[in-house]
């Protein structure tokens, strides 16, 4: 039994258009557990303040985004082989021996997401468009699902090398002029060109074999990307609304010891979002 009212929250820059208080606080309907989430305003240059402050006022854990999330890295004591692979965290909390912990459930979030739609992992040969923080976070959790090999593109191909280094040889990295040609099955965009309704500027030649297009970006109307990758017969297209969903219940599973059912919650959050 959980005893008084403990307190977690999402610290961001901007953050008033966060869904993760809502998210959280339906997962904690679900599962009967008694807390509190909010959203905090926090500078990236006063994260630390802002943090300890939290925990003085009996702050148990947090979810971060950006751009605070290397900040949040710097500033853990302990951080996961997810987040050392990401080199940021999203998610915090405090242990039993009392020392900060930071964890990285975005890669948890796209890989639970990506095996509701039926993706099969296992062997798969992906795609991965864009070298930033959202790549270099689901790299690791994609090889741990089993996926065969990651192409890493980007617009500077050096980036992406940069990125690719960080892991095995199963992970390569050109500019999107010099992908290889090869049997993708799944194309995922983690790049912010949706915001800006731009898609990656790939050939469709390397949609050819594509099963699942998937793009973490998410809105009330399909991206630029998704539109496109449809245009070229891609069978099944997504957006990241259930990645968003997926990696706050495995954030709510390390904080609270149980993981909430995501799809009654995916319901909820996608009405919202598309209406």
């Amino acid at each position: 039994m959980v005893v008084g009212v403990d307190r977690y929250a999402v610290f961001g820059n901007p953050i008033g258009h966060s869904k993760s208080p809502l998210i959280h606080r339906w997962f904690a309907e679900q599962t009967g557990q008694d807390l509190q989430y909010e959203a905090i305003l926090a500078p990236a240059d006063g994260f630390a303040d802002s943090w300890r402050d939290f925990v003085a006022a009996g702050g148990k854990g947090a979810n971060v985004t950006v751009p605070l999330k290397e900040v949040a890295f710097a500033l853990a004591q302990i951080v996961s082989e997810r987040a050392q692979q990401a080199g940021a965290v999203n998610t915090l909390y405090i242990d039993s021996s009392g020392q900060l912990c930071g964890d990285n459930t975005d890669g948890l979030g796209l890989v639970a997401d990506l095996q509701r739609l039926g993706a099969k992992l296992d062997g798969a040969k992906v795609l991965l468009l864009g070298a930033g923080g959202a790549s270099r976070g689901v790299v690791g959790p994609l090889l741990a699902a089993g996926v065969a090999s990651v192409h890493i593109a980007n617009r500077t191909a050096d980036k992406a090398m940069t990125v690719a280094k960080l892991f095995n040889s199963q992970v390569t990295a050109s500019g999107y002029g010099d992908i290889p040609t090869d049997h993708w099955q799944l194309v995922i965009n983690a790049t912010s060109s949706g915001l800006s309704q731009q898609r990656p500027d790939f050939s469709p030649e390397h949609l050819q074999s594509c099963q699942l297009a998937y793009d973490m970006m998410y809105g009330k109307e399909p991206t630029a990307f998704i539109l496109w990758c449809r245009q070229h017969q891609v069978p099944l297209c997504a957006d990241g609304i259930g990645m968003l969903v997926a990696q706050a219940a495995a954030s709510f599973a390390i904080w609270r010891g149980v993981t909430p059912d995501i799809t009654p919650v995916l319901e909820k959050m996608t009405t919202l979002v598309r209406r």
